[in-house]
């Protein structure tokens, strides 16, 4: 006699008609779906990383220069988002600082310590550049 001819089932793709698990016909929608989600999640977490007060502050003071509107509030929540996009929160910060330094004085009175440094001009010229940019893109 023969060898008996064994002949090996041929396993089903998920979701084809006859797959005796049902429940396997989505999973690579949904496992597509979780992925996108995290991605997602963390190039919005990236994007976002000033702090409510300091969105607020600004808009609040963007507002009081600008007539305190409801089209002052679109304008300046777009220029802080469009701000928030072209420079990170920490330097961003710093520019603030330095800003605020030299329109209050500085400390006693030296505000050539926040005027004068290379470094403190590139961070201030880095915030006036991002808002320039907000004023073409916030119209």
């Amino acid at each position: 006699m023969g060898i008996p001819c064994v002949i090996k089932p041929r396993w089903k793709r998920p979701g084809e008609a006859g797959d005796p698990d049902p429940s396997r016909r989505n999973l690579g929608l949904y496992v597509g779906l979780v992925v996108l989600a995290l991605t997602a999640a963390t190039a919005w977490a990236d994007d976002n990383d000033y702090p409510t007060s300091a969105r607020s502050n600004y808009v609040i003071g963007c507002m009081a220069a600008n007539g305190n509107t409801r089209e002052a509030l679109l304008k300046c929540s777009c220029a802080i988002d469009t701000i928030a996009s072209l420079m990170p929160y920490s330097r961003y910060e710093q520019a603030e600082t330095a800003l605020g330094l030299q329109a209050g004085g500085g400390v006693g009175g030296r505000v050539g310590l926040f005027r004068d440094p290379p470094q403190i001009k590139a961070v201030i010229e880095e915030l006036h550049r991002a808002q320039a940019e907000a004023n073409l893109q916030c119209r």
